[in-house]
């Protein structure tokens, strides 16, 4: 996708900046150049917003790749056309892929593909570990010197559960701010486990994935981090415990941030009585109890974002009998109206709340310049313009990831990302891919 293709001058016109009033917006040479009321349009191309709302780019703290390695699962290509359908203009990749993004060389290529793709900016995150192995500490600091600026660091897929490795990553990544995501997972409550531990598997027989698994480590992990005074994120918390845990270490003024993922917003244990493994996820599918406390954390800030753990599998990977099938569901494609479904049309949350938690917020955990900027005159155009009136069913026929893991087809969804700008060039436009 050539630049020079594409018009210099973009007029947005008649559209709800964070659900606020219709106004006018200018975009010109990538950044955003006016903003009002009847705006000219002479020399611009011209998209009539009608009231839709304009949100900042979206950015995913959470997305797995797949590449290198496992590119029969999604690329970085496939990923970032995923993402850019989504309403995302950056997305954050883990570092399990094969190799393991444990190296600068492995993190730069990922971030050279990703520049290549042209559809959202690529950040990689770099290993907390050796091959995640959880035995001795990664190239972290170069890593961060290499061409990809690596701050976010993750074993994610494997909990960092030494105590001792976990404290000595604290401390390396404090020396230039960097941040430790962690799989909250005590690896010896959950073996073997195929779902969330309670009524649901006692009647089913299947072995739980105890609630207390997560919020161990996260109990732990906090203490660590307050004792050395640096940053620790909590990937995909899922327990109205964990949020709790979190709740504690915010009131301490403790510098510990925390995502919640849109099918924990939504989908319970009660799903698996199905035995379709579509369900299978890490962690699990929890309580309703906990979907509730979830969706009341991020409303009030104890949650700080959301973050799709985007994790594709291949056909087979999925269509296979439960304990044999892959932990994972996709969810760029779905994020934002899962968010809208959940929170929006709930009253929880206005939109200025899910540029917060969608955009900003995840911009800032990753210090990801230009993203999650505000929708304001000389900022970067990296915007989303979403219908929220708009209904369908999911049909992941229409998918453009590489895979078609997703929990949700066939349930109705609202909300439709019409147009993505990155750096003001549309990478979706009238909903379609440019």
């Amino acid at each position: 996708m050539s630049e020079t293709a594409t018009p210099r001058r973009t007029l947005i016109k008649g559209a709800k900046i964070l659900g606020g009033r219709p106004q006018d917006v200018l975009v010109e040479n990538g950044t955003i150049a006016e903003i009002g009321s009847g705006l000219p349009a002479a020399g611009a191309t011209v998209i009539e917003a009608d009231g839709r709302i304009l949100l900042p780019g979206l950015v995913d703290l959470h997305t797995h790749l797949r590449e290198p390695g496992r590119e029969d699962s999604e690329t970085v290509l496939t990923g970032t056309r995923a993402a850019a359908a989504g309403g995302y203009t950056a997305v954050h990749a883990m570092a399990n892929t094969f190799p393991v993004a444990d190296t600068a060389g492995v993190v730069e290529q990922v971030w050279r593909l990703g520049r290549e793709s042209g559809y959202c900016d690529v950040q990689p995150i770099g290993a907390v570990t050796v091959g995640l192995g959880g035995k001795q500490l990664a190239e972290l600091g170069a890593m961060h010197d290499s061409a990809a600026g690596v701050t976010v660091f993750s074993d994610d897929g494997k909990c960092v559960d030494d105590a001792v490795i976990m404290r000595r990553a604290l401390e390396y990544v404090k020396a230039f701010d960097g941040v430790i995501a962690q799989h909250a997972q005590e690896p010896r409550l959950t073996e073997g486990a195929q779902m969330n531990e309670g009524t649901v598997s006692a009647e089913l027989g299947l072995t739980g994935w105890p609630a207390v698994a997560e919020e161990s480590i996260i109990a732990r992990d906090i203490l660590l981090a307050a004792h050395v005074g640096s940053r620790l994120h909590i990937c995909h918390l899922s327990t109205a415990g964990s949020v709790e845990l979190v709740r504690w270490a915010k009131s301490k003024g403790w510098r510990v941030t925390a995502e919640v993922t849109p099918h924990h917003l939504l989908l319970t244990d009660e799903l698996v009585r199905s035995y379709d493994p579509v369900y299978k996820v890490n962690p699990p599918l929890r309580t309703e109890t906990d979907v509730l406390a979830l969706r009341e954390a991020l409303a009030d800030g104890t949650i700080d974002i959301v973050a799709t753990d985007h994790a594709p599998h291949p056909h087979e990977d999925k269509d296979c009998e439960w304990g044999a099938a892959a932990m994972g569901m996709i969810g760029l494609e779905t994020a934002l109206s899962v968010v809208q479904h959940t929170m929006v049309d709930t009253g929880l949350m206005d939109w200025a709340k899910v540029a917060d938690r969608m955009a900003y917020a995840p911009a800032a955990i990753g210090r990801l310049a230009g993203h999650g900027r505000p929708v304001a005159v000389g900022e970067p155009a990296n915007l989303t313009l979403v219908d929220p009136a708009y209904r369908s069913l999911v049909d992941p026929a229409g998918f453009v990831s590489r895979s078609r893991n997703t929990p949700y087809k066939g349930r109705e969804l609202p909300g439709r990302v019409t147009h993505t700008f990155l750096r003001g060039r549309a990478t979706v436009t009238d909903g379609n891919l440019t």
